[in-house]
Parts: C-alpha cells; structure tokens; sequence
C-alpha cells in the first residue's frame, strides 16, 4: 500500500515511543505499588509530600504537570486511606492545601526502596545514556 502521508506514519512519530516507555516504566512499578495500594500517579504524589509536607493543589499539579481534574479524585483516595489532609487554606478559601500525615509519612519508609529496584530493572541504558535521556525529557518538557 503505498504512503501519501509520511508524515502520518507511525514510525515518525516522536510523541509514539516516548508514550510507549512511559507506560512500559509506569508498569514496571506496579509489582512494587500494587502491594502498598497505590497507583504511581499516587506514589509521585506522595513523593512531593515527602519532600515538602504541605503544598496547595495548584503548586502539586504544578510540579506533576497534573491539572487538578486529575488529582482531585486522587487526593479525595490518598485521604481516605490516611495518608494526606485536604484542607482549604485560611488565607484563600479558594486554595485547598494537601497536607502529609504521620501515616503518609510512615509510607515513605515502605517505598524507600522502589527506586533502587527499579534502577536494579533498567533497560539496559548506561547510566550515561540514562543521565542523558533525563535531560532530554526535562528540556522538552520545559520547552
């Protein structure tokens, strides 16, 4: 069958390999999350708490490049399993703050090892290839 389009072709689509690495890394996660009951959308979530105890909504979606359609659901699941707090802020009842409980905090000790067996399962990059396509992926997604 002959190609009018190429620009239609799969095979010259930037967008299509890295949508496959990114589902193909987010399963990878799972053997590790599923146990714990969180989804990986949950777990970078968590990670931001982690490192910051407390943030508003529109900082989270921020950092994540989440929108908060997205994560207003997952919030409403990570407070119900007593991990965070919602709560309107007292300067802006606009504002809803997100906020890291002492369970939230005790997962962290759960999850600590995750990264290290996910860098145990790597693709096969060398860690200057890895170094490198995380730059990459930063610059474009700044871009």
């Amino acid at each position: 069958m002959a190609q009018e389009y190429e620009q239609l072709l799969l095979k010259n689509q930037l967008c299509f390999p890295m949508y496959a690495c990114s589902r193909k890394i987010v399963g990878s996660y799972t053997p590790y999350l599923k146990p714990l009951g969180l989804t990986y959308t949950q777990y970078i979530v968590m990670m931001v708490l982690w490192e910051k105890e407390s943030v508003n909504v529109g900082q989270l979606g921020d950092i994540l490049y989440l929108d908060a359609g997205t994560l207003t659901p997952l919030l409403k699941r990570l407070e119900k399993a007593g991990y965070v707090t919602r709560e309107r802020s007292k300067e802006d009842e606009r504002v809803t703050v997100i906020s890291i409980t002492p369970e939230g905090t005790a997962l962290k000790e759960k999850c600590k090892d995750i990264p290290l067996k996910m860098a145990s399962n790597a693709s096969g990059l060398s860690a200057e290839d890895a170094k490198e396509m995380y730059r990459l992926l930063y610059l474009f997604l700044k871009g």
